[in-house]
């Protein structure tokens, strides 16, 4: 059952959040390309409408990349609004975070909806830092088929609609039918992360600050909680070391849905205005900066731990392979353009290549953190979403 003092987005909801994706693809693509000199190519793509299995399928979206360009060796960012059945295998998923759903009884079935923007910034030069960002929403539905529906059509007749609805609610219009859809879980994850080859203070501070200001406009509790979250699941494990220098993290985000989503609503939104403001001038410190073939060769190896850690431990590229119908190259898209794996790779003692492997081996906290903050706060510290 869905409690009835539980918020829930409701279709006008999903389509502002939308807009706001695509709104700000449009931004920041628009950015990249007056610090890049040239254009990204799209793609628009959309899901096959049916699996072998009568599934339903829905939704697509649109992926913007540039390669070999003047500052970019790869970049993409990418849209993806899709819905449908929500497969078997990802039910038990949902589950396994503390969320709970309704078991499903004779005639029903789970649908997902599931929007978000992530991009990934992998310049040519060493110094300047590999960025990411991703944020998404997720909804599950309980559905009735229109047999069981009809029973429950007295109790919904003549519901008011809100634009945060408790009650029954409706899918985008291809997925539209005489079912009747319940909205029984939701929330939202995202954040954004530094990875650097080689560190410098300075920079990896000032994004830091930025991205307190952010959270702190939001939440004061945030950017602490968020900052130790990323630490701990940008992270590969096999290797003992972290991605890069961190950032903000956060997955299952709803506060029990017990609040209006418009407070995450304007953390996203708050997030993608900082996001330019906190690397766009990193990027332009460091990108025609001069550099050798060792530093290459250094950030080479840093970007095979980066595809390591995109394909052995994040649950989104995960999630996204395993969803029939996915775009594959939308969500390989975060892979650089070239890597590195190189027998027995040892840094030198006292490089800076050394220097940079000890932070990425021990988190750092380069702004204060907020301790009070952190008490009674749990994150998981083997697993997390969002490549």
């Amino acid at each position: 059952m869905v409690h009835s003092n539980t918020y829930h987005p409701d279709a006008s909801f999903r389509e502002r959040w939308e807009a706001l994706l695509y709104k700000f693809q449009d931004k920041i693509c628009g950015t990249l390309e007056e610090v890049d000199g040239g254009s990204f190519r799209e793609d628009l793509w959309t899901r096959q409408p049916a699996g072998s299995d009568g599934s339903e399928r829905g939704g697509g979206g649109r992926s913007r990349v540039i390669q070999d360009s003047a500052v970019f060796e790869k970049a993409g960012v990418n849209v993806s609004v899709v819905h449908g059945a929500l497969p078997e295998a990802a039910v038990p998923l949902m589950t396994s975070r503390g969320h709970s759903i309704p078991e499903l009884s004779e005639g029903q079935h789970y649908e997902f909806y599931a929007a978000g923007l992530s991009l990934v910034l992998h310049p040519h030069n060493p110094l300047a830092p590999t960025v990411h960002l991703n944020y998404r929403m997720f909804q599950i539905f309980l559905v009735d088929t229109e047999e069981h529906a009809a029973e429950d059509a007295e109790e919904t007749k003549g519901d008011e609609r809100h634009r945060v609805s408790r009650t029954t609610d409706a899918l985008p219009s291809d997925l539209q039918s005489k079912e009747k859809k319940t909205s029984v879980l939701w929330w939202f994850g995202g954040g954004t992360d530094l990875s650097p080859s080689y560190v410098f203070e300075e920079d990896c501070v000032f994004f830091h600050e930025k991205l307190k200001a952010q959270c702190d406009r939001c939440d004061e509790r945030y950017y602490s909680r968020f900052k130790r979250w990323c630490d701990a699941y940008f992270r590969n494990h096999h290797r003992n070391e972290g991605r890069g220098i961190g950032g903000i993290f956060f997955d299952d985000l709803n506060e029990n849905m017990e609040v209006d989503p418009e407070k995450f609503f304007g953390l996203v939104q708050d997030g993608f205005r900082t996001f330019l403001e906190a690397y766009v001038p990193i990027l332009e410190r460091r990108k025609s900066a001069i550099y050798s073939e060792e530093e290459k060769k250094w950030q080479q190896v840093r970007r095979g731990r980066y595809v390591e850690f995109n394909l052995v431990h994040d649950r989104g590229t995960k999630f996204g392979l395993q969803m029939p119908g996915s775009r594959i190259e939308s969500i390989l898209m975060s892979l650089p353009l070239t890597a590195r794996w190189e027998y027995d790779f040892q840094v030198r003692e006292g490089s800076r290549e050394e220097e940079a492997l000890n932070v990425f081996i021990r988190p750092k906290d380069w702004i204060p953190v907020n301790q009070a903050a952190l008490e009674g706060f749990f994150w998981p510290k083997e697993q997390g979403a969002g490549a």
